[in-house]
């Protein structure tokens, strides 16, 4: 079963998550601190998705990422069209930035992939 890292701080939106990964089949683990997704890392998560908007530093969590995983698959979402916030996420690092909306969308197609 493949492991799921999000850094989603919106218990709504991680209740979402959480459902949409358990009818896809995978495990996805949820951390509202960066701190605690980092302390998880040595179970190798196959993907890491990030609320660009969350509270706590989504950039510093990316970059951490990157630094400790330098092929790992990191998907951002943002709320709206954000041009800026998405190009820092990917000068951080993000392999691919999308509107909330788009990433909700395509989040069972999303993690299905992750299981490959």
């Amino acid at each position: 079963m493949a492991e799921i890292f999000a850094f989603v701080d919106d218990i709504f939106f991680q209740a979402k998550m959480m459902e949409t990964a358990k009818q896809a089949g995978v495990e996805l683990k949820s951390f509202s601190t960066g701190e605690a997704l980092l302390a998880e890392w040595e179970k190798q998560p196959k993907l890491v998705v990030v609320d660009l908007n969350a509270r706590q530093s989504p950039m510093a969590v990316i970059a951490a990422v990157r630094a400790r995983h330098a092929e790992m698959c990191i998907i951002g979402f943002f709320s709206h069209v954000q041009t800026e916030l998405a190009q820092r996420a990917r000068d951080a690092g993000c392999t691919e930035v999308m509107p909330r909306s788009k990433f909700t969308k395509e989040l069972a197609a999303i993690f299905l992939q992750a299981e490959e």
